[in-house]
């Protein structure tokens, strides 16, 4: 399989000044999680999303989720055929290896909730048949931000499912420059090279799953979502699946590192971006302006992390 500079310098093409997304969308792919980008619209989500479709070798396809877009269009349907008498399963757009679904919070919350177990699973289920999902799978969402014309807030068992949240942010100018400039010579997507194969990506993601974690690693993960769970700020904690998906990032993080143990330290980096928009915080919170971002960082300042030997 390519290099992660490899894959990364493909992306870059499209996608410039923003290296530390880039690789946090990487590192989310090897812990075969699922990505939610939350910006303003226009800044280059979809954009990065095919980009990385391609360097990978992967499939995708992409929804328009406006409020017309029905469940059966992104699960599939059974259709009647006349000739047999059976009813013939119609692929939805969720089959296949990334699925795009940009501006996911135009989309009624029915038509939200017909990725949840696509997303949890790896399948869907149509008419009582449940259809397993190609590997690799993962969701690549653009959220527009709440307040936008249209738009609604996801279904928390929804936002529960995506394994980090991203904002990719106005470039700075001199990035702006280069992106105008680039594309006087065409569509830099069409530059994109493939890098990996579905195979190599399957093997690179059993890799990350083979990490080890110390019982005192897990024992500082479980404290740290814990104390979520106990803090007067916090209307409502991180769930269990947060402290899977923590432990999932933390050693897809550690293998890029070139280690085959998670430390601590692996841990300090991703459980804000990875626990932060699960939280549901207190009145008093927001009364104040303090963001979870903040709640989390005062969370790893009190909890004592562990030393390894």
């Amino acid at each position: 399989m390519g290099s992660v500079s490899q894959i990364i310098g493909e992306v870059k093409k499209v996608i410039v000044g923003k290296d530390r997304t880039l690789l946090w969308v990487l590192t989310t792919i090897l812990a075969r999680g699922h990505i939610l980008l939350e910006d303003i619209p226009g800044v280059g989500k979809t954009t990065m999303a095919l980009a990385f479709s391609k360097a990978l070798g992967l499939s995708y396809s992409r929804v328009q989720f406006t409020p017309d877009v029905l469940p059966s269009d992104i699960t599939g349907y059974s259709i009647y055929q006349k000739e047999t008498g059976a009813m013939v399963y119609q692929p939805g757009a969720v089959l296949t290896n990334v699925f795009l679904a940009d501006e996911l919070n135009r989309a009624t919350s029915r038509t939200q909730s017909a990725l949840l177990e696509a997303m949890e699973e790896g399948q869907v289920t149509v008419d009582g048949q449940t259809h397993l999902l190609p590997q690799p799978f993962l969701v690549i969402a653009t959220q527009n931000p709440t307040g936008a014309s249209g738009t609604q807030l996801l279904p928390d068992s929804q936002m529960d499912r995506f394994t980090i949240r991203l904002s990719i942010g106005y470039p700075a100018p001199q990035d702006e420059r280069e992106l105008v400039l680039g594309r006087q010579q065409g569509n830099p997507l069409d530059q994109v090279r493939q890098v990996a194969t579905r195979q190599e990506l399957v093997a690179l993601q059993n890799q990350a799953d083979s990490v080890y974690v110390k019982p005192e690693v897990v024992e500082y993960m479980v404290a740290l979502v814990g104390a979520t769970r106990t803090d007067p700020m916090i209307l409502r904690g991180a769930s269990p699946r947060a402290t899977l998906s923590m432990a999932s990032m933390a050693k897809a993080v550690a293998m890029l590192k070139g280690r085959d143990y998670v430390t601590p330290e692996d841990v300090k980096t991703v459980f804000i971006d990875t626990i932060s928009h699960r939280l549901l915080l207190a009145p008093e919170a927001e009364a104040r302006d303090i963001s979870a971002g903040k709640l989390l960082q005062e969370i790893l300042r009190k909890t004592a992390a562990p030393k390894l030997r």
